[in-house]
């Protein structure tokens, strides 16, 4: 069994049920099966070698979905492409993988222009003189719109593919990048076939869910596609990407569940005119991507009711290596959590030198199981250094407790050493935080020669909202003693952020270390 077998049997069960709702129109099960289809066999006559890669670089749209879904059927490798990372580290992407499929739409195209592979548009296009509408042959090289290509082969079965092993490559996802170079992830069909099982299991998924894709699909937003779609579920696609589209889609698409990162979290709640009423069958928001202070979701859980919940995974075992369902919330002292391991997941604590600790003891985290990568792409070295003796070295610090629920402190570079202590960003990070005039903030160190590092802090106001630099550090003093207390702060009217959303702690802190930052008047 494959991945993708999870959604033919939806077809085969659920034929008349909506699959995909979208503001241009609503799909079938039964409609969206012929299309994966017959643009799966397109695929495998435009290049019949299977594992062979298909880059995608598309906003969140039906057509990018028939277009993931296909190459899951066809048995090649999924590459996504983030529509909003810049152009040289797209082409990047695309000369390390060598994908000869390459899809786009129109708002995507000058960030795959010059790329090899044949080329399919995710929009109408009108057919170029010459072009033939099964092969896309052109003057301009073979390119063809994706609605040609399903039209031409419509009512065609895929080729099997049973000889590949579940250690097989589905997808090559790269990382965010925010900590170093980024790197090739290849995630193998049984991590995918793990991440179903787990995700369905874990947040109790149904035939009844409408799912609203709020994230990239590029990114979080594609570990749901087929668990969603597995039940018998309805991915719903908001009219607009952003607070006010998602909005729409719970208050009128009768949105269930969605996966989002904080910042549109704490955007929806800041919207003009918006309570609790605009998401009635709301049940389950799921956080990720990036922590969320303790005082952010006590605002969360009273503002969209008890349905928070989160996870941790890295791209390396994706996303739900462990999890807090929204009864794990009902007791404050886990709010700090991520959550207790997820199935087929063994999650444990590492010293340096490799031993497992106990609960209450701070070291790397560590997992393995069917959720793990096989390797990074083309870099041998690199997954020697991750993966040792079966485990995946996360290179997070953190510890268990006696249940098994995971407390992350930080990255282990992150670390700040300042006279010989060790401050954990995060804590302080929580702690400013909680200051009713905070709306994000981030914590590094910089070196300094008395103390060897530094803690400083760079804050994102709320609207209409003021501080001082003397007024946040006498708040944290308060809280977690001198030592944790940053010498500086930062004033930002935004915070820098990664092409998917999370606050690019490095970057902050070379535009601090440079003296180019931004400073709000309000400071």
């Amino acid at each position: 069994m494959y991945p993708i077998d999870f959604f033919w049997r939806a077809v085969r069960r659920w034929p008349d049920r909506t699959a995909i709702d979208a503001p241009d129109g609503a799909v079938r099960y039964r409609d969206l099966g012929h299309a994966v289809a017959a643009l799966a066999v397109a695929y495998q006559t435009i290049d019949p070698a299977p594992q062979s890669r298909v880059g995608i670089c598309a906003g969140n749209g039906k057509a990018h979905l028939v277009a993931l879904l296909a190459t899951l059927a066809s048995g090649k490798v999924w590459v996504p492409l983030n529509p909003r990372s810049t152009q040289p580290e797209i082409r990047r992407i695309l000369d390390t993988t060598e994908p000869t499929i390459v899809v786009t739409d129109a708002a995507s195209e000058q960030l795959v222009a010059g790329a090899a592979g044949y080329r399919i548009y995710c929009d109408e296009r009108q057919q170029e003189p010459g072009e033939d509408a099964g092969t896309g042959a052109s003057p301009l090289g073979p390119r063809v719109s994706l609605s040609r290509l399903i039209a031409a082969h419509d009512g065609a079965a895929p080729r099997t593919f049973d000889l590949l092993r579940d250690s097989a490559t589905q997808a090559i996802k790269f990382t965010g990048g925010t900590t170093g170079i980024p790197k090739g992830v290849m995630q193998p069909y049984r991590a995918w076939m793990a991440n179903v099982a787990n995700q369905i299991q874990t947040w109790r998924l149904t035939e009844h869910d409408r799912y609203v894709v709020a994230a990239p699909i590029t990114h979080g937003t594609s570990t749901y596609v087929l668990p969603i779609l597995a039940q018998g579920g309805c991915l719903v696609i908001p009219s607009e990407a952003g607070a006010p589209g998602v909005r729409e889609a719970f208050r009128d698409g009768g949105g269930t569940v969605s996966f989002m990162p904080p910042t549109l979290i704490y955007k929806l709640m800041g919207l003009s005119g918006v309570s609790r009423h605009d998401f009635p069958h709301l049940r389950l928001l799921i956080y990720g991507g990036a922590p969320m202070p303790e005082e952010k979701i006590r605002e969360a859980r009273a503002f969209f009711g008890p349905v928070l919940a989160t996870h941790y995974g890295q791209t390396e075992a994706p996303q739900i290596l462990t999890a807090m369902r929204p009864e794990d919330f009902a007791d404050p002292a886990r709010w700090s959590s991520v959550g207790a391991a997820t199935w087929f997941s063994e999650v444990a604590i590492m010293s340096a030198d490799g031993k497992r600790l106990p609960p209450g003891e701070i070291g790397e985290v560590v997992a393995r199981g069917d959720l793990l990568m096989t390797g990074y792409w083309r870099l041998p070295e690199k997954t020697a250094e991750t993966l040792i003796d079966g485990w995946l070295h996360t290179g997070d610090r953190g510890y268990l407790d006696e249940a098994g629920f995971l407390y992350l402190k930080d990255r282990i570079r992150d670390v700040i050493i300042t006279g010989g202590f060790n401050v954990y960003p995060i804590d302080v990070e929580n702690a400013l935080g909680q200051h009713p005039s905070v709306f994000e903030c981030t914590v590094f160190g910089v070196p300094d020669d008395v103390w060897g590092e530094a803690v400083q802090a760079a804050v994102q106001l709320r609207p209409g909202r003021s501080a001082t630099e003397a007024e946040l550090t006498s708040f944290v003093r308060e809280k977690l003693g001198a030592v944790h207390t940053p010498k500086r702060i930062h004033f930002f009217d935004d915070l820098p952020r990664s092409s998917v959303g999370k606050v690019a702690k490095n970057a902050v802190r070379d535009q601090v270390l440079s003296g180019g930052q931004p400073v709000n008047a309000k400071a």
